[in-house]
């Protein structure tokens, strides 16, 4: 039937295309029933698949990751059956389509059926790691051939879809010969719908390879399987092994260092197990940890006193006011320099090492939280970030950390109390002043006690502001200098409505950024300044410490001493320190820059590029790091091999998947 249509008159010139589309078609079938066989192999530990998702949620990120693999795998393909030929080339151009097509997905096939008698191993999709994993490895031929015949019923469901890729395989049409008139129109209509075809394509193309168009929207990668799953392991059933060795592709694994041998001598020095007292008494305080967009410390003029001389004002007269009331820390660090890096180290207490967190394949091992482990005592939690749904992988990571909820774009679009897309700024999200209001009508509604974060977006290239606030907020020395200001303005609005509610006066607020953006001041240039942001805990009911403390602070910090002034009593895995009951000169903090480790303690910044100490600065005495201590300072060493403990384990725990306490 299919066959009789395409070579009907009328089809004729579109004989090629519509095969393309019915090849394509085939191979997504193909995919969906290597993901139903993979299920069925590894049913057990996929118990509750069906019963606990979504289905919708579960065929959309399955179509999605699809499409994606499919697109990169068959590009080639498609580039050989839409390009337009002349005939003389055509019926050797398209045994090469065929050829080229039939080898692409019969790996990708073996590939997928494969790794579904790994998975009971490994947890996860397989990824680009595994070269290197099994590089050593001199018998692979026999583990492989024992393997095939334990499955024997995989190698022939293979063979089954693989003959049904040959047999089910549509070849294109051929250009007319030109001898007549009527070719010469067939010929000309032929290379016009070609030409067509791949125009319309290529876009589409992209669009698939990428999961969307929109530039909001980063490459999916491994982690967003998360979003479409209740749990980790899940997410291998939504992806597909094929997408996850393209996406893992010269990415750097986590290399697990031997700087230690002795176990007991490196945890000695570091350890990110934390074992709180069994006999804290519980704290139901609510918890708001607000991650601000690029909210670098250099804006706030109350944590720079020492520039221009103490005359500086800054750009956030509402946070210097809050600042005046709230506990932070003389010097406080982001972990990390991108936005997705902001996540996983304020909520999960992870910092970024060599890769973001979201691109590694260890995006897909069990993650701790504070929402996680607040869940223990009896918070509800929800996650607000006011970009399209799924923008940047938070989504996918709110739902991974075990955030009960997430409010995106849609959510406010739906909510019709505020003004739908109206507020949306054209480019990323929703403005902060209504997104910040509609987060606070959602607390109001929500049970207490909760754990509540928001990814503001407002203070972002291209650096604009709400029309109706044009006059308002008056330009700075640097474009993003009216959106500090603007953003400071949705932060005051946000405590004066919060501030009616019944809640706010049992509830803690943490306000951070997830990085640092422009700057005029040099001190914010250093390899250290980029990485200062505030991190400021302000507590309403007046009872945690108030001022600048003389210590060192950093995001991974953030979960530890909200744990610990809450009287949380489980033993948890967190990177970073109990800022409230850590001594001063035992507070530290620790980022990647480019292939180098710095390792803040002591007033002191330590660069080390995994094997050895490449500088050494004392920040307070030397804020522009002119002059290189290495060699000179005795905190050298002892600084060195604490960063060395502290990379060893991370590593471990990474490629470990040791993230998290076994219940």
């Amino acid at each position: 039937m299919v066959s009789r249509s395409l070579h009907s008159p009328v089809l004729k010139m579109w004989h090629t295309p519509l095969a393309f589309i019915w090849n394509i078609v085939l191979v997504y079938v193909v995919y969906g029933v290597c993901r139903l066989i993979y299920w069925a192999e590894n049913a057990q530990i996929f118990n509750g698949l069906w019963r606990e998702n979504s289905w919708c949620d579960l065929i959309t990120g399955a179509w999605m990751f699809d499409s994606s693999a499919i697109l990169y795998t068959n590009a080639l393909y498609a580039l050989l059956m839409l390009v337009p030929l002349h005939w003389k080339e055509q019926c050797g151009w398209q045994r090469v389509a065929k050829w080229v097509y039939f080898l692409v997905n019969s790996i990708a096939i073996t590939i997928n059926l494969a790794d579904a008698v790994y998975f009971p191993y490994t947890g996860r999709r397989t990824t680009a790691s595994v070269f290197s994993e099994f590089s050593t490895e001199g018998n692979l031929l026999n583990i492989f051939g024992v393997e095939v015949i334990k499955h024997w019923y995989l190698v022939l469901a293979g063979v089954a879809l693989i003959v049904l890729l040959w047999k089910g395989y549509k070849p294109g049409g051929q250009a007319a010969k030109v001898t007549t008139n009527r070719k010469v129109r067939e010929t000309l209509l032929y290379y016009l719908v070609q030409c067509t075809c791949l125009i319309i394509f290529i876009p589409l193309c992209i669009s698939g390879m990428r999961g969307g168009l929109s530039h909001a929207v980063r490459p999916i990668t491994i982690s967003n399987a998360n979003q479409y799953v209740n749990r980790p392991t899940e997410a291998a059933f939504v992806l597909n092994t094929p997408f996850s060795l393209i996406r893992t592709w010269g990415k750097k694994s986590f290399i697990e260092p031997e700087y230690f041998t002795d176990e007991a001598k490196m945890k000695a020095l570091y350890s990110p197990l934390h074992h709180p007292s069994g006999s804290l008494t519980m704290r139901k305080k609510n918890v708001v940890v607000l991650i601000v967009e690029s909210f670098g410390q250099e804006y706030i003029g109350t944590l720079n006193p020492m520039l221009e001389n103490g005359r500086y004002k800054g750009y956030t007269p509402f946070i210097d006011s809050l600042v005046c009331q709230s506990c932070t820390w003389k010097h406080t660090f982001a972990n990390g320099r991108k936005s997705i890096d902001g996540m996983p180290s304020i909520l999960s207490s992870i910092p970024m090492f060599v890769e973001p967190f979201f691109l590694t394949p260890a995006s897909m091992n069990t993650v701790g939280s504070i929402a996680k482990e607040l869940k223990h005592c009896g918070y509800h939690s929800a996650f607000f970030h006011g970009a399209e749904n799924g923008s940047m992988g938070f989504q996918a990571f709110a739902r991974t950390a075990g955030f009960d909820t997430y409010y995106g774009r849609t959510e406010y679009n739906a909510d019709k109390r505020f003004g739908g897309d109206a507020d949306f700024d054209g480019m990323w999200a929703i403005w902060d002043e209504p997104f910040l209001q509609f987060m606070v009508a959602q607390l109001c509604d929500m049970p207490q006690p909760f754990i509540a974060s928001v990814f503001t977006a407002s203070s972002h290239h291209p650096f604009k502001i709400p029309e109706a606030y044009r006059d308002s907020f008056p330009e700075g020395t640097l474009p993003i200098h009216k959106c500090i200001r603007y953003t400071d303005y949705a932060l005051r609005r946000f405590f004066e409505t919060a501030h009616t509610q019944p809640w706010f006066e049992n509830t803690i607020f943490v306000i951070t950024a997830d990085h640092c953006n422009q700057s005029d001041h040099q001190e914010y240039q250093t390899d250290l300044g980029l990485y200062r942001v505030p991190i400021i805990f302000f507590d309403p009911s007046g009872e945690m410490p108030q001022g600048i403390a003389n210590g060192i602070g950093q995001q991974i910090d953030i979960m530890p001493t909200l744990l610990s002034w809450l009287g949380y009593n489980r033993p948890y895995i967190a990177f970073g320190s109990d800022l409230l009951n850590t001594k001063e000169e035992d507070t530290w903090a620790v980022n990647y820059n480019n292939g180098i480790y710095q390792y803040i303690k002591h007033q002191r910044i330590l660069q080390f590029d995994g094997q050895q100490a490449r500088a050494l600065y004392h920040f307070e005495n030397d804020p522009l790091l002119k002059n290189n201590l290495l060699g000179k300072d005795s905190c050298e060493a002892p600084m060195t091999e604490e960063l060395k403990s502290i990379i060893q384990q991370y590593m471990q725990r990474m490629n470990n998947n040791q993230l998290v306490l076994e219940p």
